[in-house]
């Protein structure tokens, strides 16, 4: 009996070691995956490590100076030196710093009004306007909250005011929450979930596409039909389009109905730039079907892209907050541009105009994208 149960264990461990030895070999094989089980660890390392800032400084912020005097620079000196601030840009009238927050290129506005220094020596508390893109309250809060504490730091640069003046608040500073004053979260997160839950639909829709027919065997008779490269694709992701539309529609139903979240601009446009942006991840999609042997790796393909996309699209944390490198990563995502497109729209009443550079982005990644599938996309099977 003894030996019996020997023998078995024996056997079984060497039937044991062999498939061990075998899943080993296929996993070096299978390089996609060996990969996927390197990259998704390292990468959540480092990016939540380095490029992840929930008390983001140094937010773009731009300054309508209507005069250029001592005190005007020390107290741009003061919002500077909070390390909240970082003038970017200078505008030349109020609709010019309205344009640049609705599209999202500061998320500050400083406004020092006409005679502010003469006012401030009479001692008429003259008023500073400190304007705000709320749409993200995490990177406005913050920043805001330390406004106060800088009137004193102005004062005291300027040395040529009486010394009366100095020592009490001799102007205010009125803020001005702008497209989410209630700091409501919700209408922070539901826009940015349209295009999270879009872009993990359609990445892996069309991640399936080709490797699926590749599986089934159906790939040799569509390569022996007279079709173009550029004919198969655009024939597979044309319905997906349709679906991507209707997924859209449903998600922005339900968070005008369930969460209040309003649509202050073109309800049109923002039906356009949102089949752009679908038109955009299933050429990504696609592209990832022609590079996959099986659909196995498509679908790790499409959660390793989609991976950065959540992290580095200002979506979960604030984009102004990231580190120089993070943000260029995040450049190249098609979910940044998106974001800042279905905020603008349905937050601030943005325009085609103001949204001209987010769109153009993503007509270049999906012209990137196409162009690239196309050229990978195989005649023959191998």
């Amino acid at each position: 009996m003894m030996g019996w149960l020997e023998r078995w264990h024996g056997g079984t461990l060497v039937r044991v070691w062999a498939m061990l030895v075998k899943e080993f070999v296929q996993l070096r094989r299978d390089r996609v995956t060996f990969a996927t089980m390197i990259f998704i660890p390292v990468g959540q390392l480092l990016l939540f490590g380095y490029a992840i800032n929930t008390s983001p400084r140094h937010l773009p912020t731009a300054i309508l100076a209507h005069e250029d005097n001592d005190l005007t620079r020390s107290l741009v000196a003061a919002l500077r030196n909070t390390s909240y601030f970082e003038m970017t840009r200078i505008a030349r009238s109020e609709a010019e710093m309205d344009h640049w927050l609705r599209s999202g290129r500061v998320l500050f506005g400083v406004e020092i009004p006409p005679g502010f220094e003469r006012s401030v020596r009479r001692g008429d508390k003259p008023a500073v306007l400190v304007v705000a893109d709320a749409s993200d309250p995490i990177a406005a809060n913050t920043a805001l909250g330390t406004l106060e504490a800088i009137i004193g730091t102005a004062l005291a640069r300027d040395r040529g005011l009486p010394e009366t003046i100095q020592s009490v608040p001799a102007f205010e500073i009125r803020q001005h929450r702008r497209y989410n004053p209630a700091a409501v979260s919700s209408l922070n997160i539901v826009p940015g979930l349209l295009g999270t839950i879009l872009t993990m639909t359609m990445l892996i829709f069309t991640a399936l596409s080709v490797t699926r027919e590749v599986e089934r065997g159906t790939m040799e008779s569509l390569l022996a039909m007279p079709i173009k490269p550029v004919e198969i694709m655009l024939g597979k992701i044309a319905p997906y389009i349709l679906i991507g539309f209707v997924q859209a529609a449903l998600i922005l139903i339900f968070a005008l109905l369930l969460f209040g979240v309003p649509v202050v601009g073109s309800l049109a446009l923002l039906a356009a730039l949102s089949t752009l942006f679908i038109a955009t991840n299933l050429s990504i999609g696609y592209t990832f079907s022609t590079i996959a042997q099986n659909q196995l790796q498509a679908i790790q393909m499409s959660f390793m892209f989609f991976l950065p996309n959540i992290l580095l699209s200002g979506f979960m944390f604030p984009f102004a907050g990231m580190p120089a490198w993070a943000q260029w990563l995040g450049e190249a995502l098609p979910l940044t541009h998106y974001i800042r497109i279905v905020r603008g729209i349905m937050l601030k009443g943005a325009t085609l105009v103001d949204l001209a550079s987010e769109a153009a982005a993503l007509a270049l990644l999906m012209l990137i994208a196409m162009t690239f599938a196309v050229r990978r996309f195989r005649r023959t099977l191998d």
